[in-house]
């Protein structure tokens, strides 16, 4: 950068503030690194930064704690759990098989045994979605005394900062020949706020209302801030708040190999990718052999699944009085029960019902016929009710690389979060206009008249105390599906960057006439030497046609396997038009294409490993996989053991004073420290693998 650009990006800012800009952009740390108006308040050391407090950034913390390790977590919510506290889906997606055998990691079993034991039961909402439903703001307490007990098991030290963001990273320069890898992240600014004296307590607004205020340095009318520095532990205090620590090796780690740190992404839109500008994708991928089902021959990064603001309601006694939102109209002709055989009041309360005030009492086996009783409550996140789901460059909610350059994101100091505010104002609006359908409504978008039933005596449940625990109640952070999912760096079958496809982990039948009409002969003929199994060598070289091979019965095995998942590739997808809400829009033509029913697959560290940064691990929703296989990949206890891959990814690099990426660099040969490293996940009781997993076994078809 300039330095006449440089002067500019920081005019107004004192004088120490611009002389450690100065140093920063001539010196030897990145420019994507500004002065924030004043000093860091305070300099925070640790050896794992975790961006994110979801499940995947909790698991990270859990096994780092239980390392022994230095755990700062961010969180821009109060709460620590993503999806079960925060984002209101306190319902545990989890596929049957997997749940019998209680194939889960540790800490996830731990979680799910908690819940049991507060409240004397697996599921205490009796939901039909899952076996276990509960109350958000308990999803919050009992993660984090999970995490208070693992830092004291291992002798782990456990930083928590709530209400924090990550504004600005420091990042080594390139290095000269290195393409994909040779830089470091070396410190981070965040931005602490709460409560300015005589102003509302925390969660009284929106999100859209505080994200902006958020994202900036300066204190505001409703916010003090306090700037924090992470710098790593074994760094010692840094001498300029711009340089990330003492160290004068030219080693970015001092006279050991590896690095200081490490810095985990395990926000839920992969805030941290797009701040450090590493290779990623965004929303439905182009079609091509790998990604088959696409809806697009070209790609479409603005067409992203849809998003939803949870919200609690409560069964009541007597009729409630309803006011009309001002905003209803406008979302009205969205709603609707989706499907015939959904239409029902009773399903749709029963479905993620959170507190049964009957929790003893025998259902009945259809959902329709469930009783409600007053008190019971129900958290609600339906497809064609409070997922709003835009998809065009107009109102996307998770901006792109082209749009953060526009919009200055992606210059020094610039970053406000990385989301369009407007959209997530829409979305909340979108949520609290579902209540009022659910309550009064009698029109239905896809069903048409005479469907929908009002259903008055219930109440929407607000306040600080509420199981949502906002005053406007609404979720603090709406549940996000997808988010910026990197690029991995180029494998030895995979040389434009590892990515986890569709067709490693679906069980579609790649026989359908879809595939024959939408690739070529040569496309078509590739994607069946991916699905081949072993039939797929007499394919290569011509001895068996592309009619004759049989896929194989199980999703790819991947020999840098660090983690599990399983569960259905289920889309909720972008609407066509702009806005979502519109009068008769429809969901993007062909983006269920892909949708069905997975084998159980695995989670390869390469799909955890960024380009560019060395010392950075991706967790949750954001490791390398397509916009199909993401559909699969982002339920609970999957962003759990991505997390908890993190977490000892990141220990044992440091222990072992090597790379995330040099234990894979080598593949297929054999990697003796990924060797190690799989094993201690495994001896910790964090499968890698489902019983059963070869190639010779084709025994997966009740694994549905």
């Amino acid at each position: 950068m300039k330095l006449r650009q440089y002067l500019f990006l920081v005019k107004g800012r004192s004088i120490l503030s611009l002389t450690l800009g100065i140093i920063s952009a001539i010196g030897n740390i990145s420019p994507v690194f500004a002065a924030p108006p004043r000093n860091p308040d305070n300099a925070e050391t640790c050896d794992i930064l975790v961006a994110g407090g979801g499940l995947a950034g909790a698991a990270t913390a859990y096994e780092g704690l239980l390392a022994g390790r230095t755990v700062c977590l961010t969180e821009i919510t109060d709460w620590v759990g993503g999806q079960i506290s925060s984002q209101g889906t306190s319902a545990l997606d989890e596929r049957d098989t997997q749940r019998s055998l209680l194939f889960y990691p540790r800490g996830y079993l731990e979680l799910r045994e908690r819940i049991k034991e507060h409240y004397g039961r697996l599921n205490p909402g009796g939901c039909w979605v899952s076996y276990s439903c509960f109350m958000p703001y308990d999803g919050h307490k009992i993660l984090f005394n999970i995490l208070q007990d693992a830092a004291r098991k291992g002798k782990g030290t456990l930083k928590w900062f709530p209400n924090t963001v990550i504004k600005e990273l420091a990042i080594t320069p390139a290095v000269a020949g290195n393409t994909v890898g040779g830089q470091q992240i070396k410190s981070a600014i965040a931005i602490q706020h709460k409560p300015a004296p005589n102003t509302p307590p925390i969660n009284t607004e929106t999100l859209s209302q505080t994200i902006e205020d958020a994202y900036r340095y300066e204190n505001s009318p409703r916010f003090n801030k306090t700037i924090i520095q992470f710098i790593p532990k074994a760094s010692g205090t840094p001498s300029n708040p711009r340089s990330g620590g003492n160290s004068t090796s030219s080693s970015p780690s001092g006279s050991r190999g590896g690095a200081d740190w490490y810095v985990v992404d395990a926000t839920e839109t992969g805030e941290l990718i797009g701040l450090a500008d590493v290779p990623y994708r965004l929303g439905i991928d182009p079609r091509s052999p790998l990604e088959p089902s696409s809806a697009s021959p070209t790609g479409d990064a603005y067409c992203t699944q849809g998003f939803t603001y949870t919200f609690a309601m409560e069964a009541t006694k007597e009729p409630q009085q309803h006011q009309v939102p001002s905003f209803y109209q406008q979302y009205a002709p969205y709603y609707s029960y989706e499907l015939q055989r959904l239409a029902s009041f009773p399903l749709v309360f029963s479905y993620r019902q959170i507190r049964s005030m009957r929790p003893d009492q025998k259902r009945p086996s259809d959902p329709k016929q469930y009783p409600i009783y007053p008190g019971d409550i129900s958290m609600q996140n339906w497809t064609w009710g409070n997922d709003y789901r835009p998809g065009n460059s107009q109102d996307n909610l998770i901006y792109t690389r082209e749009q953060l350059q526009e919009s200055g994101q992606l210059q020094p100091g610039g970053w406000m979060g990385g989301l369009r505010t407007e959209t997530l104002r829409r979305g909340e609006e979108n949520a609290k206009g579902f209540f009022y359908w659910l309550v009064t409504g009698t029109t239905d978008s896809q069903l048409g008249d005479g469907v929908k039933k009002p259903n008055p005596n219930n109440r929407f449940l607000s306040g600080l105390d509420s199981p949502m625990g906002t005053v406007h109640g609404l979720s603090k952070y709406p549940y996000m599906r997808e988010g910026r999912r990197i690029i991995g760096r180029p494998s030895f079958n995979q040389a434009q960057g590892f990515t986890v496809w569709e067709v490693d982990m679906s069980r579609t039948d790649f026989t359908a006439d879809f595939y024959r009409q939408n690739l070529s002969e040569e496309e078509y003929r590739k994607l069946w030497l991916a699905v081949g199994g072993l039939n797929a060598p007499a394919l290569a070289v011509g001895s068996q046609s592309v009619e004759d091979t049989k896929s194989r019965s199980r999703a790819t095995i991947y020999p840098d396997s660090v983690g599990i998942g399983h569960y259905a590739i289920d889309f909720h997808p972008c609407m066509t038009n702009s806005p979502p809400e519109a009068p008769g829009n429809t969901e993007r033509e062909g983006t269920r294409k892909g949708q069905g029913q997975a084998y159980p697959f695995q989670i390869p560290l390469r799909a955890m490993i960024p380009q560019k940064i060395d010392n950075m691990l991706v967790a949750g929703k954001s490791i390398a996989v397509s916009h199909t296989a993401a559909a699969a990949y982002r339920v609970h206890s999957f962003e759990w053991s991505a997390g908890v891959a993190a977490g000892v990814t990141a220990a044992f690099s440091l222990e072992k004073g090597i790379l995330p990426y040099e234990l894979v660099d080598e593949l297929p040969s054999r990697e003796p420290n990924l060797e190690v490293l799989q094993l201690r996940l495994q001896q910790n009781a964090n499968p890698i693998a489902f019983p059963g997993t070869s190639i010779f076994n084709s025994s997966w078809q009740n694994w549905k």
